[in-house]
């Protein structure tokens, strides 16, 4: 089930965020979290099963959620949770914002999302 973030999944959500290829120093995760929490467009939501198994930021602009990073537990990959965020994304904004991706997750749009 996708959550949004809370200060309490602050260093959980800094692991998962290491996964991405920008953001693996503890200062750039700092300050990406720090966009998080506040910067209004800025929202980070959580994918929760029993544990937190993965994160997904956005960026809401005009009509568009940008996703800027998504990332699973390594041991819960392949598993279609990171499609099921973006989904869940769709499901919940769809009917006023396009969900897409940026330079950091195009691939993953690309090449997991290809059949939606």
């Amino acid at each position: 089930m996708l959550v949004k973030y809370k200060k309490s999944f602050e260093k959980i959500a800094m692991g998962l965020l290491s996964f991405m290829p920008d953001a693996k120093e503890v200062k750039t995760l700092q300050s990406i979290i720090h966009s998080y929490e506040n910067d209004d467009n800025w929202k980070l939501f959580l994918w929760k099963e029993e544990d937190v198994l993965g994160a997904i930021g956005t960026r809401f602009e005009d009509d568009k959620i940008i996703v800027q990073h998504i990332s699973v537990t390594p041991s819960h990959r392949n598993q279609g949770i990171g499609k099921q965020m973006v989904l869940q994304l769709k499901d919940q904004f769809g009917d006023q914002y396009f969900v897409c991706p940026n330079e950091n997750t195009e691939d993953f749009f690309q090449y997991s999302l290809a059949k939606e």
